[in-house]
């Protein structure tokens, strides 16, 4: 198993799954071409927050969920995986939310976003 692909799911392939009333009724359609392209560049965005904010402490994504209204954390691992998982199957994997997160080591998509765009910026001036 690859460590980017998040953890095993411990249900796999048992006909009692509890998550099977999760499925939804229609199976997911594939991603356009645009929405591939999106995916991919979120992937590659991940990445890049990842290489410039996590040795500064930062472990991961704040997802503001506009089903439940609460917030949800994502590692960098888990958000890849999440990812790659809509290109490969058009939908995220079910997963348990983080145990006990500490709020303050993870940042919303804008703010890596922004703060990586300012380090790329301010290197360049060197």
């Amino acid at each position: 198993m690859n460590l980017d692909d998040g953890p095993r799911d411990p249900f796999l392939d048992d006909p009692d799954d509890p998550a099977a009333v999760l499925d939804d009724a229609e199976p997911p359609q594939p991603l356009s071409d645009e929405e591939r392209e999106d995916v991919l560049a979120d992937l590659a965005e991940v990445a890049e927050f990842r290489a410039v904010l996590s040795p500064l402490g930062v472990d991961g994504i704040i997802v503001d969920c506009a089903d439940c209204g609460e917030q949800h954390y994502f590692g960098w691992d888990l958000m890849a995986a999440n990812l790659r998982a809509l290109l490969g199957e058009g939908r995220t994997h079910v997963h348990e939310p983080a145990f006990a997160p500490d709020p303050d080591a993870y940042v919303s998509w804008d703010y890596a976003r922004g703060y990586t765009d300012a380090v790329q910026a301010l290197s360049k001036r060197r």
